[in-house]
């Protein structure tokens, strides 16, 4: 089973920037689509951008305009670049294949990474 690794979080004041990136174990993103999701505290888990095999990107009402999805095939990564940060971003970011969460197998979530957005 592909195992993802996510990277890049940390602390950073509202308005400011942050690219988090995801490594997966195999050659995936040829054939999947692939998305970032996030999960705060207390709250369920949301998609918040996706990117399908064509390149084609959707975002989350709440983060369109802001964050943008890439991924790179031959380093097997995906990148969220998150601008203008407000803390209801503060959430544990992972990403995997895109499909409805509850048919992603738990198994195959990574340990996310955590971005804290705070002054």
């Amino acid at each position: 089973q592909v195992q993802f690794v996510e990277s890049g979080g940390g602390l950073v004041q509202p308005g400011g920037s942050l690219r988090v990136s995801c490594a997966a174990s195999e050659s995936i993103l040829w054939f999947s689509d692939m998305g970032w999701y996030r999960q705060a505290p207390g709250k369920q888990r949301e998609l918040v951008a996706g990117i399908t095999t064509r390149g084609t990107t959707n975002y989350a009402g709440s983060v369109k305009g802001r964050f943008t999805i890439s991924r790179d095939i031959a380093k097997k990564t995906v990148y969220l670049q998150m601008n203008s940060l407000n803390p209801e971003d503060t959430a544990v970011y992972y990403c995997n294949k895109l499909r409805p969460i509850a048919t992603i197998d738990p198994s195959s979530w990574g340990q996310g990474t955590q971005v804290t957005v705070s002054s």
